[in-house]
């Protein structure tokens, strides 16, 4: 099923005295909020546009919690697998499938908005038409979905470089 959506995805990230852990081992590797207690709400707004085999993502992320996020994790999943040779940029870096990137947001002031994200990434195949990207948070430095009913947001990516707003 496709989903053309052009809205604010908010994603709810259990937090209260939020602490950053990391993800996967390495310097550059994301981190994600975690703690318990109060809500924190994330919410991801930007565009997506392809062309060319290439999809780039522009992202600011922000917190609508009354409480500010040490680090999250916002999860940046394609539908067809990437090229294997990819220039992200610091803070994000592949996951184990083929067609998943993970960013750090940094951090974000309570009621605030986060710095921006530009991811672009190569399509292993360089001649598809549409790419759908899901975009969604990570929650308790665990890189699964511990919570499939968790806000998600799906932009459908035509090849035309027009830009999709999210």
């Amino acid at each position: 099923m496709r989903k053309w959506t052009s809205g604010p995805v908010g994603v709810a990230v259990a937090a209260a005295g939020v602490v950053a852990g990391a993800v996967a081992a390495g310097p550059a590797a994301p981190a994600v909020a975690v703690g318990g207690g109060t809500g924190l709400a994330l919410a991801y707004h930007g565009y997506v546009d392809m062309g060319r085999g290439e999809v780039n993502v522009r992202l600011t992320p922000w917190n609508n919690a009354a409480v500010p996020v040490a680090d999250a994790t916002v999860r940046l999943r394609w539908s067809t697998p990437l090229d294997g040779e990819q220039r992200l940029p610091a803070g994000c870096q592949r996951y184990s499938t083929t067609s998943v990137v993970l960013c750090r947001t940094g951090a974000i002031a309570a009621h605030g908005r986060g710095a921006e994200i530009h991811v672009r990434v190569r399509l292993a195949d360089a001649t598809a038409e549409e790419v759908a990207m899901e975009i969604d948070s990570l929650a308790a430095g665990d890189p699964a979905d511990r919570d499939p009913g968790s806000d998600r947001q799906q932009v459908m990516v035509l090849e035309t470089g027009d830009r999709y707003s999210f």
